[in-house]
């Protein structure tokens, strides 16, 4: 994948790692945003529309019998904004793509769960950059 997230800090008990169930088929990054798809499974994000789960703590290849990864969710994640509108510190913000964060539309976070955490800097509309956002699933 591409623009996983960077460990800024860590916090809680080291992150608080939560296990999730996975496809042994699943290819998962470490740092990739993931999905909660059903009854304490994850995956890849690759639709807007699934909650958010976490962010992988480690690699997870195709075929290696795992069925089990663990997620991040206490923490402070260098994020990728893709530059598409301004983001403003304090703004909470939501999964937009593979790996990739947006300003939270807070009525569907509500419905889907879909927040990921609180911008802590600013990036400009224009600018593809990394963002450190303030994560608690």
């Amino acid at each position: 994948m591409a623009n996983e997230a960077v460990i800024i800090e860590l916090l809680g008990n080291k992150g608080d790692p939560v296990s999730f169930t996975c496809s042994d088929g699943a290819v998962i990054t470490k740092g990739d945003l993931l999905s909660l798809d059903d009854n304490r499974t994850v995956s890849g994000v690759s639709l807007t529309s699934h909650a958010f789960a976490g962010i992988a703590a480690a690699d997870k290849v195709a075929g290696d019998g795992q069925t089990q990864i663990a997620c991040y969710t206490n923490g402070i994640f260098g994020l990728y904004s893709d530059g598409a509108i301004n983001i403003a510190s304090g703004v909470m913000v939501e999964v937009s793509g593979v790996n990739v964060v947006e300003i939270a539309d807070l009525a569907e976070v509500e419905d889907y769960g879909k927040c990921v955490g609180k911008a802590l800097d600013s990036v400009a509309a224009t600018t593809p950059e990394v963002i450190p956002v303030r994560v608690l699933v």
